[in-house]
């Protein structure tokens, strides 16, 4: 059985407040917490104790959103985010950590590069089948190595520019739908180790109350002030996660 320090449950609390934080509609912040557990032990280990904690705070997520969400997307997003998580699962002992890591920060490093250099996405894109399938199958993908299906999600979802309240439902249920189908391989793949369920209902209480700070903190801040702090908190994690992967496939 797993016996934490001292500095392992700062860093799993730190970790559940970004997960609960996330589902309350603050984008991206949620990509922190596997990065935050994995200074105290394996990417791996730290993403199948924190899946449960993401289901639950889900729950509490898709009754705040219950009335604010696109349903084309999720109707897009949901199927294709399952087959990504079934080439994630058949390809688990190919993938590495550093491989998925590098993937997704690419991917968010050139999503803000393009819009913030280069002027795109002045104009709304509406949801398109085509784009939607392909990124929401690399965000199941990257969701079930790592749960970091954020980046190739927003390169989907950011460009419609929906409503601040509309995407924040839609991104929280998405998300949800797609862990709770993580459920099944994780289990399969042995990552749901019952050993550690007592450290994971620990942390659940900090991410419930971590998604409804979230939602007040998205119902009150401006439309233009919280789509640029996405951006920001996307640039950064993805500076991070390129960094990370590129050292892991050096090293």
């Amino acid at each position: 059985m797993f016996v934490p320090d001292l500095g392992f449950v700062l860093a799993a609390g730190v970790a559940a407040f970004f997960v609960g934080m996330s589902k309350g509609g603050v984008p991206m912040i949620g990509s922190l917490a596997v990065p935050t557990m994995a200074l105290f032990m394996s990417p791996v280990v730290a993403a199948g104790l924190l899946l449960p904690v993401y289901v639950v705070s889900d729950m509490f997520g898709v009754w705040a959103y219950r009335r604010e969400f696109s349903g084309r997307n999720l109707a897009i997003l949901i199927p294709a985010a399952t087959v990504g998580i079934g080439i994630g699962w058949a390809t688990a002992t190919i993938v590495t950590d550093a491989m998925v890591m590098l993937i997704v920060g690419v991917i968010g490093l050139a999503f803000c590069l393009i819009r913030w250099l280069g002027g795109a996405g002045q104009v709304a894109r509406p949801a398109d089948l085509p784009r939607g399938l392909f990124w929401g199958a690399v965000s199941g993908f990257t969701s079930f190595v790592s749960h970091g299906g954020a980046p190739p999600y927003q390169m989907y979802v950011v460009p419609q520019r929906l409503p601040k309240m509309v995407y924040a439902g839609t991104t929280t249920l998405a998300f949800a739908a797609i862990n709770a189908i993580k459920l099944i391989p994780y289990a399969a793949l042995g990552q749901l180790n019952p050993a550690n369920l007592t450290v994971t209902a620990a942390l659940m209480p900090v991410a419930v109350a971590a998604t409804f700070v979230g939602v007040w903190l998205t119902r009150r801040l401006p439309e233009a002030l919280f789509f640029k702090l996405v951006m920001g908190a996307l640039f950064l994690i993805s500076l991070k996660l390129t960094y990370d992967g590129a050292m892991g496939l050096a090293g």
